[in-house]
């Protein structure tokens, strides 16, 4: 489908030229990769994007790193990781929210293991991609503005686990529970066997858990990976307003004066 933030390793000839970008540890890296594939620090880049210095705001400091990457105009960057699926969608979300075209490899490096045949990706792209923060199909939210929108403006998907979602787990923290009127959808139930769901399944999915057409959908978790997954599922699903809270629950929880609801 159009815009479908995942692929397929049987449908990767239809990108054209590819950028390898391999999510996972350095030793699984090390291990085996993609043809000419390059390490995304993937682990890196979520404690910048929650650093004062670092974050999302910083377009300086992210288009340094997507060059690094060897990433560019005309060529598709192809995000894989361990299949947990989690590391691979923060990798997509960075890039498609300045500007580069990416996608998450569905199945991540098991589904490459087992193809019999890998198309090699390139080698890096000249320099010259610059960073254009917002200019993907989906956008960040802060705090401030999802608090601001509790009102109905957003549909909240929490896409954290149940006991999670709940308060039973608390993560250590003293408060606990969800955003008033949230929608849970565990990222686990997303994907089968580390696959994620076709687009109607997923649309299934959100439906059943109360989202409609033309709602503008927020995603969060804990601290932004699995947030990126919802974010790109939901996508997938055929939802063109969405939008992630990088920061998610650990950052809204902090705030005293952010609601939240134990039911």
């Amino acid at each position: 489908m159009p815009n479908d933030p995942f692929v397929d390793i049987a449908a990767l000839s239809s990108l054209g030229p590819i950028r390898w970008l391999d999510a996972r540890d350095q030793a699984a890296f090390e291990a085996g990769h993609a043809p000419n594939a390059t390490r995304a620090p993937s682990d890196a880049w979520d404690k910048a994007a929650k650093a004062a210095d670092t974050g999302f705001e910083n377009s300086g400091h992210w288009e340094e790193a997507l060059v690094e990457l060897g990433v560019g105009p005309g060529v598709t960057a192809v995000a894989y990781d361990t299949g947990a699926m989690t590391n691979a969608a923060r990798v997509w979300f960075v890039l498609q929210y300045y500007g580069m075209k990416c996608v998450i490899l569905n199945g991540g490096w098991p589904a490459i293991a087992a193809a019999p045949n890998v198309p090699a990706g390139t080698g890096p792209a000249p320099s010259g991609f610059k960073a254009s923060p917002g200019a993907g199909p989906v956008g960040l939210v802060d705090r401030a503005t999802l608090k601001g929108q509790l009102d109905g403006a957003a549909h909240v998907f929490d896409s954290r686990t149940r006991a999670e979602f709940t308060g039973e787990d608390a993560r250590g923290r003293a408060r606990s529970g969800h955003l008033p009127g949230a929608r849970h959808l565990s990222h686990a139930d997303l994907m089968e066997k580390g696959v994620v769901h076709a687009a109607p399944a997923l649309r299934g999915m959100l439906e059943k858990v109360g989202f409609g057409p033309g709602d503008h959908i927020v995603t969060h978790c804990e601290g932004g990976g699995r947030a990126a997954l919802a974010a790109a599922a939901a996508v997938r699903a055929g939802y063109d307003d969405v939008r992630v809270y990088y920061l998610s629950f650990g950052d809204w929880a902090k705030d005293e004066s952010c609601p939240i609801v134990r039911d």
